[in-house]
């Protein structure tokens, strides 16, 4: 699977790629400069305020598990996002936070209001292989994930090859891409869908990431009643 040479959605991304295989399709380039990088993980390991183990728990096959990496989650007012039987509540966003999520919903014509932050401490940490396509998410919205610090590989995989599916469709082989310092990755519809994605563990490295998915999620009309359905905020282009 190679990218093509055809600009991206995120056209003022630096160095752009895009990616697209069977009911994939993503692009990939810099956001930030490496001082600029810098500069934003030194900020991030000073505000972020992380969830406790207890508070981060995740339930797989029916047996809670602790999640190999620290998770903590800033948005909107009342948003809340829910995943593998866990809650998590948004803090409110910082100002400094505010002002990369502003730049990257300029990017992608698509205004976030939730961002999943995830760190890991070394390559021992890792993120399990799953689909963000839970029911609170905007089916129409991009995903956008921003990295900073050691780069890590970040895996798809199609959910026929995962299955094991004797009518595995073409163009459906394993894509894997390396999450650099300052990169932006942005994953559009329906890729969540169709694949599954992956962070594995590379015991040998060493060096703290922090990772920033920002996400649009569902909200309420004002004065809804328990009866009326939850609809999608249009300000997503």
């Amino acid at each position: 699977m190679q990218s093509t040479a055809r600009p991206c959605s995120c056209a003022e991304l630096g160095s752009s790629k895009h990616f697209s295989a069977n009911q994939l399709s993503c692009c990939y380039g810099l956001l930030y400069s490496r001082s600029e990088a810098d500069l934003l993980l030194s900020e991030c390991e000073s505000k972020f305020k992380y969830l406790s183990k207890e508070q981060s728990r995740v339930k797989v096959y029916g047996k809670w598990h602790d999640i190999p990496r620290q998770q903590c989650a800033y948005g909107d007012p009342d948003i809340s996002y829910k995943f593998s039987g866990a809650m998590v509540s948004s803090q409110p966003w910082p100002e400094f936070l505010s002002i990369v999520r502003d730049k990257v919903s300029a990017l992608c014509g698509c205004d976030f209001n939730f961002v999943l932050v995830n760190r890991y401490k070394d390559g021992i940490d890792y993120m399990g292989e799953h689909q963000d396509n839970e029911k609170g998410l905007d089916p129409q919205a991009p995903i956008a994930s921003l990295s900073l610090g050691r780069g890590r590989d970040f895996v798809f995989r199609h959910k026929s090859v995962r299955h094991r599916s004797r009518h595995r469709p073409a163009d459906s082989d394993n894509l894997k891409i390396e999450l650099r310092h300052g990169t932006l990755l942005v994953m559009n519809p329906p890729t969540n869908n169709h694949w599954y994605h992956s962070l594995p563990a590379r015991k040998q490295l060493l060096g703290v990431r922090v990772n920033m998915t920002f996400r649009k999620l569902k909200v309420k009309l004002p004065n809804a009643t328990p009866s009326s359905k939850t609809l999608l905020d249009p300000r997503c282009s």
